[in-house]
């Protein structure tokens, strides 16, 4: 589901950029011209036109910006988002200026709903787990829920195994059914970090979502879970982030 008032926006500021910025910026363009009035909006979203809200260009706060020179990280730089239920923890990871992502901030969640395991069953207000592909047209400014970051079930995987649903996200107003929700503040932080790493360049940042952190002890705890050849699968992704930080 792309998002239109996520897109313009980010377009119009990436032109005032850098000559990168303005590449990406073109690309958007393009996109939405093959796109046409194929695009809706529906679900959790709130249409309130392509005007983007005060709260969708806020600026990072003195705070972050500080932390962010304190780690060696461009504001502008890639990101990565990794969730953990159990915990009830999000982090923000960025790119420092050696190329590898470093872990940034770790926020609270403050509500996820349902159980331990991937989301199969629309209606289920199951929160996914996987990896998502989080592209600008996945960026609600609009959301009845302050800010949202659409996460994009289903993906390849949850397609191919029949699993039904629409509208995840990542949003605020710390009430979800089948979301991840966090307050008003952590998002407004959250996407304006993802904002700033769009009109960086960044075409698509990843989320990675885990029913836990993939330690040998969580796993010995959960091993009779009918979810553990899912969980396996995903080991895989997280041992080789947790390796390589790329």
């Amino acid at each position: 589901m792309v998002h239109l008032s996520g897109i313009f926006p980010l377009i119009r500021a990436c032109f005032a950029r850098t000559s990168g910025c303005r590449a990406f910026g073109a690309r958007m363009l393009v996109t939405l011209l093959v796109l046409g009035g194929a695009l809706t909006l529906a679900g959790c979203y709130g249409d309130d036109g392509y005007q983007l809200p005060t709260r969708a260009m806020k600026e990072l706060s003195p705070e972050m910006l500080s932390l962010l020179v304190q780690k060696s990280m461009p504001k502008d730089s890639p990101l990565l988002v990794r969730l953990f239920k159990e915990e009830s923890e999000l982090e923000v990871w960025k790119q420092d200026t050696t190329g590898q992502f470093q872990l940034l901030k770790v926020y609270p969640i403050c509500r996820w709903s349902g159980e331990l395991g991937p989301k199969k069953v629309e209606g289920d207000r199951q929160a996914p787990e996987g990896f998502y592909t989080i592209t600008p047209g996945l960026m609600n400014p609009n959301s009845n829920y302050y800010l949202a970051i659409n996460v994009g079930f289903p993906n390849a995987y949850d397609k191919a195994n029949g699993f039904s649903g629409a509208f995840l996200m990542i949003h605020g107003d710390c009430s979800s059914r089948g979301c991840y929700a966090m307050t008003d503040e952590q998002i407004g932080e959250i996407y304006s970090l993802a904002r700033e790493s769009f009109l960086g360049g960044q075409k698509e940042f990843q989320i990675q979502a885990y029913p836990f952190r993939m330690t040998p002890a969580n796993l010995a705890r959960h091993r009779d879970n009918p979810n553990m050849p899912f969980w396996k699968m995903i080991k895989e992704g997280n041992d080789h982030f947790e390796v390589t930080h790329l």
